[in-house]
């Protein structure tokens, strides 16, 4: 007889932003946050977003928040465009609710510099090109893991498992953003 499995734990919620908008040029570029070393996630690439608080009446909130508090992007300079599929991580127990948003940038960047080590404003273009995408063991041995190459960095995880499908739905033009 097989030994009973132990339940898994309740999945904590969390919310993200994934911000859009278009530059000077026309060029859509999306907000990525590096975080800084510190926490389970440390150093990663991610949208700004976080744990949902008991204040925040829904995950839209929570992400809206997060991004006043992580970026200082201010909640009346975002139109939500879509809610995006939660997605539950594999590692680290949390269910997170996305949202794509088309945002007025900022004339500045506030990064809060306990959580974000810096804010990459990353054109879709590039992410798209085939020299871009790319997949190692690097991160956990003997697994493939699929990447995005920002920079010197990789996309990788929940956040590339958020925007994979959404860059083909954003370079096709599905949304009015800008």
């Amino acid at each position: 007889m097989e030994p009973p499995r132990a339940a898994r734990p309740a999945l904590r919620d969390a919310a993200v932003l994934v911000p859009v908008y278009r530059d000077a040029h026309g060029e859509l570029r999306l907000v990525i946050v590096r975080r800084t070393e510190r926490g389970i996630h440390g150093g990663q690439l991610a949208f700004p977003g976080g744990n949902r608080e008991p204040g925040d009446p829904t995950p839209l909130d929570t992400a809206l928040r997060e991004a006043e508090e992580e970026v200082g992007l201010a909640r009346d300079q975002v139109t939500v465009l879509e809610s995006l599929e939660v997605i539950e991580t594999r590692t680290t127990g949390y269910r997170i609710a996305p949202f794509l948003g088309r945002i007025v940038r900022p004339a500045a960047w506030r990064p809060d510099p306990a959580e974000v080590a810096d804010i990459l404003e990353v054109s879709v273009s590039e992410l798209l090109a085939p020299e871009a995408h790319d997949e190692t063991e690097l991160l956990l041995p003997g697994r493939r893991i699929p990447f995005y190459r920002v920079g010197a960095h990789r996309l990788w995880g929940t956040s590339y498992r958020i925007l994979n499908p959404l860059l083909p739905r954003l370079a096709a033009g599905e949304w009015a953003i800008g």
